[in-house]
């Protein structure tokens, strides 16, 4: 029991969680080396924490049920809420978020996976960060992984299109991949 909570911290770390857990500096130099910006890191950050609040207040199964991923303002919410009602309470939540620019709602309805989806998923983000990582032509650091149920969302800003499409073939070369969504920004040339 004890190796499974060492192991899933280790795959929360690998799979998205780092700014949460290496604090407020951390974040902020991978803020600065994003394509975003530093400022605009620290909007989303507050943007994010400001949701995460919000949910944990109005509905502590709607907390742990929602991810987020927040970028430029556009707001990506998946993971599992028990009502379709839900899925609009989340959202208008999130859109009385100062700063909210766009809200993608990918939400299920259902039951949340057990224990092996949830690992599963995290094994899923956690092997497509390392590929990202190794790949001398994908600036990995301006991506954003989730994974539920199979379905990998990817977020960011890609640099040219060619590095989002090595992206999306490395997501779905990784096996259990069901499905690649992307909701990734292709930078324009000039910017």
């Amino acid at each position: 029991m004890r190796m499974a909570g060492v192991a899933l911290l280790a795959a929360m770390a690998l799979s998205g969680c780092v700014p949460l857990i290496a604090g407020a500096g951390g974040a902020a130099a991978v803020g600065a080396s994003q394509e975003r910006g530093l400022e605009q890191a620290v909007d989303d950050n507050q943007i994010a924490f400001e949701i995460n609040r919000k949910l944990l207040a109005k509905d502590t199964a709607l907390y742990r049920g929602v991810s987020t991923q927040v970028q430029k303002g556009r707001v990506l919410l998946t993971g599992t809420v028990p009502k379709p009602e839900d899925r609009v309470e989340v959202t208008r939540i999130v859109w009385s978020i100062g700063g909210v620019k766009e809200v993608i709602n990918e939400l299920n309805v259902g039951e949340r996976g057990g224990f092996s989806q949830s690992v599963s998923d995290t094994s899923i983000s956690t092997k497509l960060r390392t590929r990202l990582l190794g790949d001398k032509n994908v600036s990995s650091i301006n991506y954003s992984i989730e994974t539920v149920r199979g379905t990998v969302y990817l977020m960011g800003t890609a640099l040219n299109q060619a590095e989002l499409d090595r992206v999306v073939a490395h997501a779905r070369d990784i096996s259990g991949v069901r499905n690649v969504v992307s909701y990734v920004e292709v930078k324009k040339p000039g910017n």
